[in-house]
């Protein structure tokens, strides 16, 4: 027990410095900063890259067709060579808008060319013919749907305080048991992992954004190398804000209000291939990187409960203590994350099972890429 105490004792002390010096990571209250209206509404180009999409465009996309914009807006989306009619579709929906809402083009890339990601390749080419007049470019996924001020609100934060990049972390879809217990653990471990306040901090070495919602300011996005410096990016969002901001861009992170993803994950399966397509990648596919994330996801999520169990087993004071301790900050801190998602606070208790199961998604994301099977998504892999 003494082994068991000395691991319990620096897993609280790693939970302590996390609650108290880690950017607040674990804090929900970043959203939008202070906007008011601009003099002049910029012009905006909303670029919505589609693969396979006809199950979620009829709920997004009148979303972006209806927004209340001061300015000149319209809304490209880039058909990625569908199967499903994704291109038919997204022109049938423009159909139904009316006059008053946005304009929209439908295009389909050339052939995705060696060393792109499906994604970032139909980007550049909707980046390309939203032309030079866009001063303003909004990159958002096709399963998000927006509120009807959302452009005009991320504009707004942008002109008000010379932001060059804007994101919101769209809030995901909690409807099936899985969803709950995994999606808010998403955006919580993603938080700790970047925290959004020392990624909002100019100077800061820490700079990610969100790929459902990023508002790129086109003189930014240029002067960072357009969409080609970072497109064989598996993590593509993480790389573009790293890229505006070593370009000398002001970046913000923020958790969103008004935009939602509509995409559904009712299997864990489903969820599982959204977190291990990526994690290795994440880790710069390195097995030692690997090693150290399932020795700190151990320490940090899997220690606390056992060390408590253990110890109350055991008749070991000190070790129960210490490892409920740790386990009490661990749930404390996940919190505001489940009332962010309208889940019940006591469901804080189940972080370190669902943490187990990140760490194995993690390893079989590893597993996945030494296979040769790589980033799989849409029927291709990277």
């Amino acid at each position: 027990m003494t082994v068991l105490l000395w691991i319990a004792v620096l897993s609280l002390l790693v939970w302590l410095w996390l609650a108290v010096c880690h950017g607040s990571f674990w804090r929900t209250d970043v959203r939008l900063p202070p906007r008011r209206p601009p003099e002049r509404w910029p012009q905006v180009a909303v670029v919505v890259p589609a693969r396979d999409e006809a199950g979620v465009l009829p709920v997004s996309l009148p979303s972006l067709l209806a927004q209340k914009y001061p300015g000149r807006a319209r809304v490209v989306l880039v058909d990625d060579h569908s199967s499903d009619g994704t291109g038919e579709l997204a022109r049938s929906l423009a159909g139904g808008e009316g006059p008053a809402g946005l304009e929209l083009t439908v295009t389909t890339p050339p052939p995705l060319p060696a060393g792109w990601t499906g994604k970032l390749w139909a980007l550049r080419h909707g980046v390309e013919l939203a032309g030079p007049d866009a001063e303003y470019l909004l990159l958002t996924d096709a399963d998000i749907a927006h509120g009807p001020d959302s452009l005009a609100e991320l504009v707004a934060a942008a002109e008000a305080n010379r932001l060059d990049l804007v994101s919101q972390m769209a809030r995901l879809r909690v409807e099936t048991g899985w969803e709950r217990l995994i999606v808010p653990a998403f955006v919580y471990f993603f938080a700790q992992l970047y925290p959004f306040r020392w990624s909002n901090r100019p100077g800061s070495r820490t700079a990610a954004a969100a790929g459902g919602c990023s508002l790129v300011r086109r003189e930014a996005l240029e002067r960072a190398g357009g969409v080609a410096a970072i497109r064989g990016a598996v993590i593509d969002d993480v790389s573009l804000a790293r890229a505006v901001k070593a370009g000398g861009g002001r970046t913000w992170l923020g958790l969103a209000e008004q935009v939602d993803s509509v995409r559904p994950y009712p299997r864990l399966a489903q969820l599982w291939r959204m977190v291990s397509r990526s994690a290795y990648a994440q880790l710069r596919h390195s097995p030692v990187l690997l090693l150290g994330t399932v020795l700190g996801l151990a320490l940090v999520y899997l220690v606390p409960p056992v060390a408590a169990v253990a110890g109350l087993a055991a008749g070991d004071r000190a070790v129960a203590v210490a490892g409920g301790a740790a386990w009490a900050l661990m749930t404390a801190t996940f919190v505001p994350m489940l009332r962010y998602y309208r889940q019940p606070a006591p469901a804080a208790l189940l972080l370190p099972f669902t943490a187990s199961l990140y760490l194995l998604m993690t390893v079989d994301s590893a597993v996945q890429h030494w296979r040769g099977r790589g980033a799989a998504w849409k029927g291709r892999t990277y």
